[in-house]
């Protein structure tokens, strides 16, 4: 009978040696797993982390493990390769970082052999991913198991199978249960007992045949229904030889049936489900991917609480134990492979093998409703061997699984016509209008030109938000980093998505602050901050209230910009986050009034003198905030970036003209702004005239077509040429910027 002994503990690691030793060493250093060596130096900064080979090594004594005929390793996630030793015979090689694969050791096993796993995330022209905006944390960060079988055996060579398949398919009020095993050394004789049992344990339907594959009949179906009911049955599989069970698997699985309407999204069970929910990365600080259970519980668990109805799992395979949680939870998942940023022609043997792995270990999960294939990949424009590579992956994800649907994730520089968006059954884009670039009031009006071009092809939003940390002020800007301009961001960004049914699905780039190396900015290197809660998972930002105001039904009042205290204005604005009909605010015990609010967001103009106790009150919850008039602004709340030549707070500004602060769109509103415009990008271009195609012009890479310029528009110029010097390697120095502020502030603004 099938035996799993974990072994996490008894490990030495090193990522100094440079080759597989020959005995267990005692100078390396014990590790636990699960074990990253990249969770210090991968979020630091600088882009400077370790990516090489490092090797972990530990004994087995074959006594030591349970009684059976055959015996894998199975390493649930190594980081990106990995290849396996016994006793310096090299077993197997694995690429990939985010999947389960395992080895066969039984014929290389002596009384007592030494384990060694060579894990490299060094860069590779062939392994996915090699170019994101987060880190690749090496190491073998998931569990580590020995599997001990029988001779004959549900498989455990294909592809980290879990051993058997189980499909579904609602009839009315029943449901069709197919349920498909493979063995592995199969026998004359050998018979197989198919059992389903429901969420109590109670015994549904069960058959004993000589058939690899059984269907069952569940009358009076209990649906699995996402959030509100996400119901599951158990079904189990036994292989008996001479009256005994040599081998059992099972899996949860839940019944439900959907489809995506162009018009009105996404349908659950026949009833509209609004899909809108946010993206997930794994990593914690200090242990990068090395996760432990209650790291799992607790994600899913602030999930939850803000009401999210589904998860974009970004931008890898996640783990198994996370997938469970989810279909315990309702949560409706995208899965997906890290065919991200950057196309590789040598890499689409990866990318078959990842998506085989992805679809394979987690086709029995009811919580996943797409295959993923990419991810802002067209960023510089799809060429053929690129669309080729999506075809294939597309083909192979409806022939192992006809009940799902594919999907991909688009970056605003993709045309609305290129031909790679024709691919997949259903498609999202990546928008940061209002942060990098463009205007909030951009979002809505894009997706309504997409949906216009492409009536029945289903549009989403897979990435958007921006980015925040404990900065603060009562005038935020774009780009500042200030938590009351997150806020703006994504309240706007709410009304606008939440009221165009038709976008099927909407995932908040990020649930939680992650690590980037490669990020400098915001105050904090190493990490992308554009998490509704911090890194950590301790602090929840004000945004988190704002989608919980709209999204829970739990009820709950929530104060906003608690962390700003001093201000310099005598009358601030408090907002207050609710999904309450009415709230009352007292300042120093003393009502300001009740307010209603369709949008959730309840504002008050509150007297600031001395210091006051704010009290929020809505039905029967309350929540406390303290503010204090002072004098000067309290420049602890304000960032100032660290090397920037000039932050934006000290460009002089003259009352009806332009300045660095000023947006783009306004300065090319005048002529002497547009001038000046084009002497500066002819500059940066090294004077050339920057290759003119089809009304566009080709810079960093991809065509700044009309829709491009739009978004360019909603930058500030200082924030514009920071950023384009940054890409193109030139940077303007201080008194280049503060002569240009002159020559702007000399432009009257165009009304």
């Amino acid at each position: 009978m099938r035996q799993i002994l974990n072994v996490n503990a008894g490990w030495v690691f090193s990522k100094e040696a440079t080759a597989v030793p020959a005995a267990l060493p005692t100078n390396w250093e014990s590790v636990q797993l699960p074990h990253s060596w990249n969770g210090q130096d991968g979020q630091d900064g600088g882009n400077d982390y370790y990516r090489g080979t490092a090797y972990y090594a530990r004994t087995i004594a074959k006594a030591e493990l349970p009684a059976a005929d055959r015996w894998y390793l199975e390493v649930q996630g190594a980081n990106a390769s990995a290849d396996v030793y016994l006793d310096g015979a090299k077993l197997a090689h694995h690429d990939g970082g985010y999947s389960a694969w395992r080895v066969d050791l039984t014929d290389s096993l002596k009384a007592e052999s030494l384990l060694v796993i060579a894990v490299n995330n060094a860069p590779s022209e062939t392994v996915y991913p090699q170019m994101a905006d987060f880190t690749f944390y090496g190491g073998l960060y998931r569990d580590v198991n020995i599997i001990a079988v029988s001779e004959s055996h549900f498989d455990l060579d294909y592809y980290g199978t879990p051993g058997l398949k189980v499909t579904p398919i609602v009839n009315g009020a029943d449901a069709s249960v197919g349920t498909e095993v493979w063995v592995t050394n199969a026998k004359e004789g050998q018979s197989f007992v198919y059992t389903i049992t429901d969420a109590q344990g109670n015994v549904v339907c069960r058959e004993e045949t000589a058939d690899t594959a059984s269907i069952a009949e569940i009358k009076n179906v209990h649906l699995w229904n996402g959030r509100k009911d996400p119901y599951l049955y158990t079904a189990k599989v036994e292989l008996v030889e001479n009256g005994k069970v040599i081998d059992a698997v099972s899996t949860r699985f839940g019944c439900r049936f959907f489809e995506v309407d162009p018009e009105n999204g996404f349908i659950l069970n026949g009833e509209e489900y609004p899909l809108r929910g946010v993206s997930r990365h794994q990593d914690r600080p200090g242990i990068g991917n090395a996760l432990l259970p209650e790291h799992h519980k607790e994600d899913i668990d602030l999930i939850c609480e803000v009401g999210a109805t589904t998860i974009r799992l970004a931008h890898y395979q996640h783990a198994q134990y996370f997938y469970d949680l989810c279909d315990e939870r309702g949560l409706i998942i995208w899965a997906e492979i890290p065919y991200i940023s950057k196309h590789m022609p040598e890499g689409r043997a990866n990318t078959i093998s990842q998506m085989t792995e992805l679809i394979t270990q987690n086709y029995n999960h009811p919580s996943i409703v797409v295959w993923g294939l990419s991810n802002e990949i067209g960023i510089g424009g799809s060429d053929e061997d690129l669309l080729e590579n999506h075809r294939i992956l597309n083909d192979l994800c409806h022939e192992m699984d006809h009940t799902r649907l594919t999907t991909l994730a688009a970056v605003s520089m993709c045309k609305m016509d290129d031909p790679y968006l024709q691919i997949t059954d259903l498609v999202s884009y990546n928008h940061y209008f209002g942060w990098y670039g463009g205007d909030t009031d951009m979002n809505g009006p894009w997706f309504d030109k997409f949906h216009a071009m492409h009536p029945n092809l289903p549009i989403g939003c897979s990435e958007y938000g921006c980015e925040a940390l404990n900065w603060h002020n009562s005038d935020p800007r774009q780009g500042d980093y200030t938590e009351e301009y997150q806020s703006y961001y994504h309240e706007e960004l709410i009304k606008q998505f939440f009221s165009r049914k038709y976008i099927w699905a909407t995932h908040v780039w990020n649930m939680f602050d992650f690590g980037a190396d490669a990020r400098s900015e915001g105050g904090e290197n190493g990490q992308n901050h554009k998490g509704l809660i911090t890194f950590d998972r301790k602090y929840k930002k004000d945004a988190f209230y704002a989608y919980k105001a709209w999204l829970s039904d739990d009820p709950f009042v929530h104060l906003t910009s608690k962390r700003y205290i001093d201000r310099v204005e005598d009358v601030t604005r408090v907002t207050v986050y609710s999904n309450q009909p009415e709230v009352e605010l007292f300042a120093n015990g003393v009502s300001l009034g009740k307010k209603t609010a369709e949008d959730h967001f309840f504002r008050f103009d509150v007297p600031n003198a001395g210091e006051t106790v704010l009290v929020a009150v809505a039905g029967d919850c309350r929540d406390e905030s303290v503010i204090r008039k002072v004098d000067t602004f309290n420049e602890a709340y304000r960032l100032v970036e660290k090397g920037a030549v000039l932050n934006w707070f000290d460009v002089v500004e003259r009352e009806g003209y332009l300045s660095l602060n000023s947006k783009m769109g306004e300065v090319l509103k005048t002529l002497r702004g547009k001038l000046i415009f084009l002497s500066l990008i002819k500059k940066m271009m090294g004077g050339k005239k920057g290759g003119k195609k089809k009304g566009g012009m080709k810079a960093m890479g991809f065509e700044i077509t009309s829709d491009m310029m739009s978004m360019m528009n909603g930058f500030t110029v200082l924030r514009l040429f920071t950023l384009m010097g940054g890409m193109m390697n030139m940077n303007f120095t201080k008194e280049e910027l503060l002569k240009l502020n002159k020559k702007l502030c000399r432009i009257r603004k165009k009304k």
